[in-house]
C-alpha cells in the first residue's frame, strides 16, 4: 500500500471539514493495492485512521461502480446483526476529487485471500467458516423494509433479470467470442426456475477476501465491498460463496477444488448449505446446479468487464488484464456444472 493518491488532498480536506468533521486534518492518503473495481485509500488522520472508496475515473459502464449503494446499504445496516464499517459521508461532488466516493471507518483487523486458511489451525477453519455462513444467514434474515431499504431493487424474477442484465453488461464489453460463454448463457435461459417469491438484502459478492476478521481470527468484524448489494434471491450469495470449492488453485483466484477439505477442517458444500439452510429455518435447497452455474457465469461477466477497462486505461489495478483473462475459465466451469449436475445436493 504505497500509491499515491492522483487526487488533491486539500480540497478533500476543504470538504471533510463540513461533511465529517471528526476526521480533522489528513496528514496523507495511500492507496491500498489490488482490487479490480473501486479505489480504496488509506486516510492517515489526525484522529485516526479512515478509507475513502471512490468510482474510477473516466468512461464507465452504466450502473457499475454503484459506490453510492455501497454507502447506503452499510448506513441502513449500521445497527444490524451484519458487522459493517461506520460511513461518515457520501459526496457525489465531482469537482472534489474528481469521481463520486464516500469516507467510512477504518477495520483495523486481518484479511485473509487464501480459502485454505493457511494461517490458521484446523479448528479455527472450522470456526471462521461456520461464522462466515451465520453472518450471511443473519443478512439474508433482514427485513429489507425495516431497515429502510424497501427500494433497494426490484422483487421477484431476480434471476431472469440478473442474467439479463450480465448478458448485457458482457456484451458490452466483449473482446472476442467465447464459446462456453455463449452455451452457458442459454442454458442459463432456458433453464430459470419458476420464481419462488424469496427475496432479501444479498452482498452480491460475498467472498472470503470481502471480510475483515477480528484479530481473534474465528468471527467476522466487517462486512466490505457492497458495490453489487440489492434486494435479489439470497441463494445466489449461498452458490457465489461455495464457488471456491469447486474452483483450481489459480493464479488470480485462489480455490480448493484440489485440497483435502475435511483434513483442513474445511466443511464440505454440503455441511455449507444444510448450516445455512438450518439457521434460515428452511428446507434443502432445489435447483442448486442452476445457482452455482449463475455465479460462474456472472463472475465471468464481471472478469470481462475488468478486462475492457483495462484495455480501455480505467482499471483500477495492474493485474487487470490477467483478471479478465479468467472469464474464459469460469465460462467453462459454469457450462461444466450446468451438464454434469453439480453434485446436485
Amino acid at each position: 500500500m504505497n500509491t499515491q493518491p492522483d487526487f488533491d488532498i486539500t480540497r478533500l480536506q476543504r470538504y471533510l471539514e463540513n461533511a465529517a468533521p471528526s476526521v480533522g486534518a489528513i496528514r496523507s492518503a495511500e492507496k491500498f493495492a489490488g482490487g479490480q473495481s473501486n479505489p480504496t485509500y488509506l486516510l492517515q488522520a489526525e484522529e485516526g485512521q479512515y478509507v475513502l472508496r471512490s468510482k474510477p475515473k473516466g468512461k464507465l459502464l452504466k450502473s457499475a461502480h454503484a459506490v453510492e449503494r455501497e454507502f447506503r446499504v452499510m448506513e441502513a445496516l449500521a445497527h444490524s446483526p451484519v458487522p459493517v464499517p461506520s460511513v461518515l459521508c457520501l459526496c457525489e461532488d465531482l469537482e472534489v476529487i474528481g469521481a463520486v466516493f464516500f469516507v467510512m471507518s477504518y477495520e483495523d483487523g486481518p484479511i485473509f485471500w487464501d480459502p485454505a486458511l493457511p494461517e490458521l489451525n484446523l479448528d479455527e477453519r472450522g470456526t471462521l467458516y461456520r461464522d462466515e455462513i451465520r453472518v450471511l444467514a443473519a443478512l439474508h434474515s433482514l427485513d429489507p423494509t425495516g431497515i429502510g431499504l424497501t427500494d433497494f431493487g426490484r422483487p421477484g424474477s431476480y434471476f431472469e433479470r440478473q442474467i439479463k442484465r450480465w448478458t448485457g453488461q458482457y456484451r458490452a464489453s466483449e473482446t472476442t467470442s467465447i464459446g462456453a460463454m455463449e452455451s452457458l448463457m442459454l442454458w442459463l435461459s432456458q433453464h430459470t426456475p419458476d420464481d419462488d417469491g424469496q427475496s432479501a438484502l444479498i452482498h452480491g459478492d460475498y467472498r472470503l477476501d470481502n471480510l475483515i476478521m477480528t484479530y481473534e481470527k474465528t468471527s467476522i468484524q466487517a462486512v466490505i465491498d457492497w458495490e453489487l448489494s440489492t434486494l435479489g434471491h439470497p441463494f445466489a450469495d449461498l452458490a457465489y460463496f461455495c464457488m471456491c470449492l469447486r474452483m483450481p488453485n489459480h493464479e488470480q483466484i485462489r480455490g480448493l477444488a484440489d485440497v483435502d477439505r475435511p483434513a483442513l477442517g474445511i466443511p464440505e458444500e454440503s455441511e455449507i448449505v444444510r448450516q445455512y439452510c438450518t439457521l434460515r429455518g428452511i428446507e434443502a435447497i432445489s435447483n442448486w446446479p442452476f445457482y452455482l452455474a449463475f455465479s460462474f457465469f456472472r463472475l465471468a461477466a464481471i472478469c470481462q468487464g475488468v478486462l475492457k477497462r483495462a484495455l480501455d486505461g480505467n482499471a483500477s489495478s495492474e493485474q487487470a488484464v490477467r483478471v479478465g483473462a479468467l472469464t474464459p475459465l469460469l465460462a467453462e466451469m459454469g457450462f461444466n456444472i450446468s451438464m454434469t449436475g453439480g453434485d446436485n445436493l
